[in-house]
């Protein structure tokens, strides 16, 4: 068997492309993970947000149904930058902190209830709504986490 740096073919392709190494300070989230946080957040809360606008549902329902989703993804943003701030030691009083739960817990059960009571929504309908909004609040919390992940390791280098 033969070498690869014997062979002057890829020497020769080396030199014309040049491998490209992205920096990245230690603890900074790679770009391909970045990119994957943003799509599933793009997909998610557009995936919701259509499935609302074809609904036929009346416009009050479609305002909860918004609503809820706006409410539930600034509380799981809320409630990771408590958590993330009293495991860094930054000072989090323990009303916020029991405020940001308390706030993704109800959007979460408002979600639920709306969609189990739901008499106009057809069961696949309800699961589309509910995997559409958990994936947006997992990405919306992965973002945040991104988002300090790179602050936190650019202010450090």
């Amino acid at each position: 068997m033969s070498d690869n740096h014997d062979n002057p073919i890829v020497k020769i392709n080396e030199k014309e492309h040049p491998k490209v190494k992205i920096e990245r300070k230690e603890g900074e989230p790679t770009v391909a993970f970045k990119g994957a946080s943003w799509a599933a957040l793009v997909v998610g809360v557009s995936a919701y947000l259509i499935g609302l606008f074809n609904a036929q549902m009346e416009l009050n329902e479609k305002g909860y149904y918004f609503a809820v989703l706006v409410f539930g993804l600034y509380a799981a943003v809320s409630l990771q930058k408590a958590v993330r701030d009293k495991e860094e030691g930054i000072p989090v009083t323990s009303i916020y902190y029991g405020i940001s739960w308390f706030a993704l817990i109800v959007s979460i059960s408002l979600m639920a209830i709306g969609l189990y009571n739901a008499g106009s929504i057809i069961l696949s309908e309800k699961g589309f709504y509910g995997m559409s909004f958990v994936l947006s609040l997992f990405a919306a919390i992965t973002i945040q986490k991104n988002i300090r992940d790179t602050q936190v390791a650019r202010e450090r280098n």
